[in-house]
């Protein structure tokens, strides 16, 4: 792990966080290991004993085993966490090779705390700074989501997993169950009937992330017809039910959740986190009477965004974001309700700026009749390019 992060470091900063910043003490992890926080990550090195001059709040540390074989190891799952750090706190984790995780349990050991915190001196050449050219972007990222909500959010475990940690539905803890479970020993005719005869599988508990649920169903009950149609269009009454289930106290809190969901996504490669960032962002984008009763909701969910995308690359949005041309549709609903009567100028113009930055950055034209899933590319005059 280089320690290159701090060379053009504002020295003041440099002195501040060097007195005031947390520590992360990571022993015994295995060099190659992919480790990370925040917004950088690097590959573990023979010297490396942690990460020092952390700013104090809210972090996300994020890593990836990997295997010491000899012809190119291979790389487990992706693992991360969030943590919430104090000034001068020291924060340490031993590596458990069987798990292939950190252990943070000897932090609660304030014996062993208080012995590393006075041998800190000596273990300072193995710690690496914190790269404090990406803490602007972080905070950027992650500037709605408090440290209680993030906490809140993430798995029971403290862990946050790129795949799921599943488990059959049906326990059978002796091989006599498992003989007397019906068989068929012909051949599957079809992939359904081939996935019908596997066993039902389940997350473990405490594993999940713990997101907002989003009811499948759009209209109160005993709502008419020409009710059902109205909330099926303007998906207000859906985002207020989730806002008064989950975020009644502190409604902004959405948009710290939308924020987590992209961060486990985009340094956690939990695919979870984009189905549910998708999932929010169509709600948000396309509550038309919300927009009119919720003015700093939107206004803080524009600059959201603007953070957002400018941290994904543009040939994302062809691969996965692009799929049925999700953004541009869902953008295209937001725009065109921003633009309406009834709004609030301040947004209306805040959206036609953020509409005009998206159309230059990816070339979309949110003016178009979009019928079809193919991405919509503005024709630029000869010799012009977009930066």
């Amino acid at each position: 792990m280089a320690s290159s992060s701090s060379v053009n470091m504002d020295p003041d900063v440099a002195r501040r966080l060097f007195e005031e910043g947390a520590t992360l003490v990571l022993l015994g992890v295995p060099r190659g290991t992919e480790l990370g926080i925040d917004c950088k990550s690097w590959q573990v090195g023979p010297r490396f004993r942690g990460v020092k001059m952390i700013p104090p709040g809210l972090h996300f540390l994020h890593y990836r085993a990997v295997s010491s074989s000899s012809s190119g190891g291979e790389t487990g799952p992706k693992m991360g966490l969030f943590l919430s750090l104090k000034p001068r706190e020291i924060l340490l984790a031993n590596w458990d090779p069987k798990e292939e995780d950190l252990d943070f349990s000897a932090s609660k050991n304030d014996e062993e705390v208080n012995r590393i915190r006075a041998t800190l001196q000596e273990l300072d050449p193995y710690l690496g700074p914190y790269p404090y050219e990406v803490m602007k972007k972080w905070v950027s990222l992650t500037d709605r989501l408090s440290e209680e909500l993030a906490i809140n959010l993430q798995p029971l475990t403290g862990r946050i997993c790129a795949f799921s940690d599943v488990i059959p539905e049906l326990q059978f803890r002796h091989t006599k169950d498992r003989a007397e479970l019906p068989r068929n020993d012909t051949a599957c005719q079809s992939m359904k009937e081939g996935l019908d005869r596997l066993p039902k599988m389940k997350v473990r508990e405490g594993t999940e992330l713990r997101l907002s649920a989003i009811p499948q169903k759009t209209y109160p009950p005993g709502a008419t017809p020409a009710e059902i149609t109205r909330c099926s269009m303007d998906l207000s009454y859906t985002l207020e039910t989730v806002l008064e289930e989950n975020h009644q106290q502190q409604p902004l809190n959405l948009l710290g959740e939308l924020q987590f969901a992209f961060v486990c996504f985009l340094l956690g490669d939990v695919y979870d986190g984009f189905e549910h960032w998708k999932s929010l962002l169509a709600l948000l984008c396309r509550s038309e009477e919300a927009m009119r009763r919720r003015k700093e909701l939107y206004l803080g969910l524009i600059t959201v965004l603007y953070h957002q995308l400018g941290e994904i690359p543009p040939d994302f949005f062809v691969d996965i974001v692009s799929q049925n041309n999700f953004l541009t549709t869902t953008l295209q609903d937001f725009f065109q309700f921003a633009s309406g009567p009834g709004m609030d100028e301040t947004l209306r113009k805040r959206a036609e700026k953020f509409k005009a930055h998206l159309t230059k950055k990816f070339s979309w034209d949110f003016d178009a009749d979009l019928d079809d899933c193919a991405p919509v590319v503005v024709e630029l005059p000869e010799g012009v390019t977009v930066d």
